[in-house]
């Protein structure tokens, strides 16, 4: 029985010591859910400082940063319509390079922001604040001073407007004259060229350099001499003539010339070659041959009374040419001033005449007896 109150008794207090066991795991559990609750208000407390520190802040503004080389990043996409408006329009010497849409047309195309002008645009998660339009004026400002910086540089690609000595300068190598001198010396190299041409037998070559010669230089009177010459020759008499009177429109001084015409004339024209040596006469007034050319061709034409005074004038140079005195007598014969004609051709018998001449002398002498 005491066995039994034994057993009893003892799983009877067993049993009931769970009931009556302290608590030791409790107060430890308590203390961390504290301690872990005092760190979680003081989290809670920090954000919300900074938080408060974000919200009060005024941001600064981003659309007036320090310029990067050259360009200001615009603030926002309004601001960028305002700072292209007053945009200064490109010099006409160097044309801008295009650009996109909104920048300035006037400088280089807008730079990436940089990585601090990126952490000032978002420093936090919270928004900034709205910027007024009086902020966006103010940020807005400052952009056309780098636009007045950039400006400075282009002058140099403006070509400079030459001085007025330089004006002056060119203004003279384009006269007439000027132009002149310098074709001189190629002209004369044309017509040496052509000399040596005609010596080698290149006569085509030597024509066209002649042209080229008196193209160059249309006073070259020995070039357009040779040229007439050379073009007679070769069977081209209408060229010929169209050179020589070319060369007395521009120099009726050219005695030789107009005689060289005045011969080509006679063959079709005898009144056209009177008027070439008439033109030119007032240059060749003690030209004997000249003057006695210009009577020989007056006598042609049957004008007898001019062909008499140009051969007195002609004797009066040379007394001693026997074909002027013959030529003088058959025009005095011809106005029956045969007492002056019959002296006349005395004189030109005496002075000496070719085998022919002298017969005809001879015929008009017996004539006048």
């Amino acid at each position: 029985m005491l066995q039994d109150l034994d057993a009893r008794g003892g799983a009877g207090a067993r049993a009931d010591e769970p009931a009556l066991r302290p608590v030791a795991a409790a107060p430890r559990h308590g203390r961390l859910a504290i301690a872990a609750g005092a760190g979680a208000g003081v989290l809670v407390a920090a954000l919300a400082g900074v938080a408060w520190y974000f919200l009060h802040t005024v941001p600064v503004p981003v659309a007036a940063p320090v310029p990067l080389r050259g360009g200001a990043a615009p603030a926002a996409p309004k601001a960028a319509a305002p700072v292209a408006a007053p945009a200064v329009p490109a010099a006409p010497e160097a044309p801008a390079t295009p650009v996109a849409v909104g920048a300035e047309p006037a400088g280089p195309a807008p730079l990436a922001p940089a990585p601090a002008a990126r952490a000032a645009a978002a420093p936090g998660p919270a928004a900034p604040a709205p910027v007024s339009p009086e902020e966006q004026d103010a940020a807005a400002a400052p952009a056309p001073a780098p636009r007045a910086r950039r400006q400075e540089p282009r002058p140099r690609a403006t070509p400079a407007e030459p001085t007025a000595g330089a004006r002056t300068v060119t203004a003279v190598t384009v006269t007439p004259a000027a132009g002149a001198a310098a074709a001189q010396p190629q002209a004369e190299n044309s017509y040496r060229r052509a000399l040596a041409a005609l010596q080698d037998g290149r006569v085509a070559d030597a024509i066209a350099g002649l042209e080229q010669a008196v193209a160059l230089q249309p006073g070259h009177e020995a070039a357009r001499q040779t040229l007439a010459g050379l073009l007679l020759e070769n069977g081209r008499g209408e060229d010929a003539q169209r050179h020589l009177q070319l060369g007395l429109g521009l120099n009726p001084n050219q005695p030789q010339v107009a005689m060289l015409l005045a011969r080509l004339q006679l063959e079709k024209n005898g009144a056209a070659a009177v008027e070439t040596l008439r033109r030119t006469l007032p240059h060749a007034a003690g030209n004997a041959d000249y003057v006695a050319f210009l009577a020989g061709a007056l006598q042609r034409q049957q004008r007898h009374r001019e062909a008499i005074e140009q051969y007195e004038a002609a004797l009066r140079l040379a007394p001693q040419s026997g074909v002027w005195w013959m030529g003088l007598g058959i025009s005095l014969q011809a106005e029956r001033r045969n007492a002056e004609a019959r002296t006349a051709f005395t004189r030109a018998r005496q002075a000496g005449l070719t085998p022919e001449l002298g017969a005809f002398v001879e015929r008009k002498l017996g004539q006048l007896e």
